[in-house]
């Protein structure tokens, strides 16, 4: 196995769900945090969590991955203890709404792409050249059940996440001839703020979802990404696909009346 401890790990949207846990994830294997997010509060709230309870370092700062000067000031600016990242977990991303394409609100569609296309390639590519360039590092993009199956409602963002699955081949195939690793972690059902973003703050709605199943949580996504990185030099997790036992795809799963 690999060792995380000292490593510099950089999670972006690390302020709730799937980023929070991995930053927790991260933090008890000794690594050094970098968090960044759209909610300083709870950024600044997670840090403190971090330093007193795993007694390592942390450096938290308020980014939104839409703007790329910004992501591309915030990296090139970072304290030079920082600037070595060893891993970069691309987990910012949301879904807004469940209507079909010809019904669909733009304003949804293009926060969607934005975070989750565009985000994502902002921030690979002011991370990736440092890593290149110690010919070291290894690359977490999130992905999603989504990102292989379309369902009803979900065009867009299924067109996202197919995106990613594309974007993550991508790196791989570019990144070959370096020691650089780039995996996927796709996940189905995970029970984090996911569902209330998407429906807008309908937490009524947002329960409906996960009503007869127990889903994932973000501790499960993490554990999961923690054992990608901590792989042995010559091991790559291309592509890992997690599911709740009771879901068999994007649209078939097994509810227990209650």
């Amino acid at each position: 196995m690999t060792s995380l401890k000292n490593k510099i790990v950089f999670v972006t949207g690390a302020s709730s769900g799937i980023g929070r846990a991995c930053a927790l994830a991260f933090a008890r294997e000794g690594s050094k945090l970098l968090l960044c997010a759209r909610r300083k509060e709870r950024l600044v709230e997670l840090a403190d969590q971090i330093r007193t309870s795993y007694r390592t370092d942390c450096h938290s700062f308020e980014l939104d991955v839409r703007i790329q000067k910004d992501v591309e000031t915030a990296i090139h600016t970072l304290p030079q203890p920082w600037k070595a990242i060893d891993i970069l977990v691309n987990n910012a991303g949301l879904s807004r709404g469940l209507d079909k394409l010809h019904e669909g609100n733009l304003t949804d569609w293009e926060e969607m792409i934005d975070t989750n296309v565009k985000g994502l390639l902002y921030v690979s590519r002011v991370v990736i050249p440092g890593m290149v360039q110690r010919r070291s590092g290894h690359i977490v993009n999130l992905g999603s059940i989504a990102g292989h199956e379309v369902y009803p409602g979900g065009n867009v963002y299924c067109a996202s996440k197919h995106a990613v699955d594309a974007i993550t081949k991508g790196m791989q195939i570019d990144l070959v001839d370096t020691p650089i690793r780039v995996s996927s972690v796709d996940p189905g059902m995970v029970e984090t703020e996911f569902s209330v973003v998407r429906f807008h703050g309908d937490t009524r709605r947002a329960e409906k979802v996960y009503k007869g199943i127990t889903p994932l949580t973000g501790e499960d996504v993490a554990e999961a990404i923690i054992f990608c990185v901590t792989r042995p030099p010559h091991v790559n997790i291309h592509q890992l696909r997690i599911m709740p036992t009771t879901q068999a795809s994007a649209t078939i799963a097994y509810r227990e009346e209650k």
